[in-house]
C-alpha cells in the first residue's frame, strides 16, 4: 500500500488532482477527505455556526482520522464519517465504507498540520495556487455545493480562509515531496507524480503478482 497526502489551499485544485491521478493509474484506490472528519457541531446555534473557523487545525477530528488510515493500512475496512457543511454536524445514521487499496490518498487543507497523519505519507503532495483563483474557485463551490451566501463566502474567506492559509497551510509547503503549482491543469506536475506514485509501488511489490 502506498499512501499519498495531498494538500493545499482551499480552492487550490486538489480534488481534480485526486481524480486525474485516480484516472492515469491502473490500481485500486482510496480516498479519504479531511472534510469528512470535522468535529460535529449540531450543538451550536446558528450564530456560533456562522462564525465557524473550519481552517483552524482545532477544527478536525485527527484522532479519528488517523486511527481509521491505519486501520487501512492494516487491512481492515472502515467507514468514513460524512459531513454536512449545511448543519455542520455528521451524520449518525450513514456512513461511507471505504476498503483497503493498493493506494491511498488523504486530501484535505490541513493534514500535514498533524505530524500523526504526515507521518504516514509515503508521498506528500502540495497543490498550490494564485490567492484570486482560490477565491473564485472557493465562491463558486461555497454557493453552489454548500448552499452559502456570497456575502457569508467573503466574510469566511477574509477573517479565516486567508489568514489561516498564511498561518497554518502555506508554511507546511516546506514538507511536501512535490509541490504543482496551479493544481490539475498542470500537466507536467501531474505526469511527475503519476511516475512517482508507479515507482512506489513497484518498490513495494504492488501490485502482487
Amino acid at each position: 500500500m502506498v499512501i499519498i497526502g495531498i494538500a493545499g489551499g482551499s480552492g487550490s485544485g486538489k480534488t481534480t488532482v485526486v481524480k486525474k491521478i485516480i484516472k492515469a493509474i491502473h490500481e485500486n484506490v482510496a480516498v479519504l477527505s479531511q472534510d469528512s472528519y470535522y468535529k460535529d457541531c449540531s450543538n451550536l446555534s446558528e450564530d456560533e455556526k456562522r462564525v465557524m473557523n473550519f481552517d483552524h487545525p482545532d477544527a478536525i477530528d485527527f484522532q479519528l482520522l488517523v486511527q481509521q488510515l491505519r486501520d487501512l493500512k492494516a487491512g481492515k475496512a472502515i467507514e468514513e464519517p460524512i459531513y454536512s457543511y449545511l448543519t455542520c454536524s455528521r451524520s449518525k445514521e450513514e456512513t461511507i465504507h471505504v476498503e483497503p487499496a493498493d493506494v491511498v490518498i488523504v486530501e484535505g487543507i490541513l493534514i500535514f498540520c498533524c505530524k500523526e497523519l504526515l507521518d504516514e505519507f509515503d508521498i506528500k503532495v502540495f497543490v498550490d495556487a494564485d490567492d484570486d483563483d482560490r477565491l473564485m474557485r472557493i465562491i463558486q463551490r461555497d454557493i453552489h455545493e454548500r448552499g452559502k451566501d456570497v456575502d457569508w463566502v467573503i466574510e469566511r474567506y477574509t477573517k479565516t480562509v486567508k489568514p489561516m492559509f498564511h498561518i497554518f497551510i502555506e508554511p507546511r509547503k516546506r514538507d511536501a515531496d512535490i509541490i504543482i503549482p496551479q493544481g490539475g491543469n498542470n500537466h507536467v506536475g501531474i505526469n511527475i507524480l503519476t511516475a512517482t506514485i508507479e515507482k512506489a509501488l513497484k518498490e513495494k511489490n504492488w501490485p502482487k503478482q
